[in-house]
């Protein structure tokens, strides 16, 4: 485990206890040596953490402190650059610069053995997935999402026919062989789920969705029965 990884978790470890904890308590739990232990409660001390308590008297982390954003653990970082990976591989171009820029910022700020373990990730993703999207630019797609206008599409059924449809557009699903636009469809005052490889034409309008994106999302998975964890 690497020193960064060590003080999260002892920060992580002290905020489970609201009592003073003795420091061989800590020790034992970390699996650490007393003397690491006080090493390291007082590196954490000196990067503004708010631990009280000496050798001998135990130790307490008072409400409020917060780690700095970049202080990630291995397996975080692995679900980081597999994230990344998957989107450089399998979304269009716009998300693919979007997850390359990501990982070279956090690079940028993390802890040297933390950036190590970014720098040297195993866990890799196929080069071969190829999504199905025709010829919607999903990069207009989720910025019509992000910004709440309602879309008019042509949209064609397994059949090849062809209707129009103005809808009300809050998701977008990444699945292996196609994405997926979830909406509200006028047209079938209900909601949809458009293959986007099906989508002949697409126009924004400068008509708003009349409601927020969250309120549509969670009306979706109530009538769906979908968990908020997807």
């Amino acid at each position: 485990m690497s020193r960064s990884a060590r003080l999260l978790d002892l920060i992580q470890l002290l905020r489970t206890h609201r009592r003073p904890v003795s420091g061989s308590v800590l020790a034992e739990r970390m699996g650490i040596s007393l003397r690491t232990l006080y090493r390291d409660v007082a590196t954490l001390q000196a990067q503004g953490a708010d631990i009280q308590g000496a050798p001998g008297f135990g130790y307490v982390l008072r409400p409020g402190f917060l780690m700095p954003p970049m202080m990630l653990s291995e397996e975080e970082i692995e679900a980081l650059v597999l994230g990344a990976r998957w989107v450089a591989a399998c979304a269009d171009d716009g998300l693919k610069d979007a997850a390359r820029n990501a990982i070279t910022k956090i690079a940028a700020v993390l802890p040297a053995d933390l950036r190590h373990e970014l720098e040297t990730n195993s866990l890799l993703v196929s080069s071969k997935l190829r999504p199905k999207v025709g010829s919607t630019d999903m990069a207009v797609l989720r910025d019509a999402i992000r910004q709440g206008f309602k879309l008019d599409i042509g949209y064609a059924d397994i059949n090849g026919r062809t209707t129009s449809r103005r809808v009300w557009p809050f998701a977008l699903g990444y699945f292996e062989e196609t994405r997926v636009l979830a909406a509200w469809c006028e047209l079938r005052d209900d909601f949809r789920h458009f293959r986007a490889e099906r989508i002949g034409s697409m126009i924004v309008t400068d008509q708003r969705v009349p409601q927020t994106r969250q309120q549509l999302l969670a009306e979706w998975r109530r009538v769906h029965n979908i968990p908020s964890d997807m």
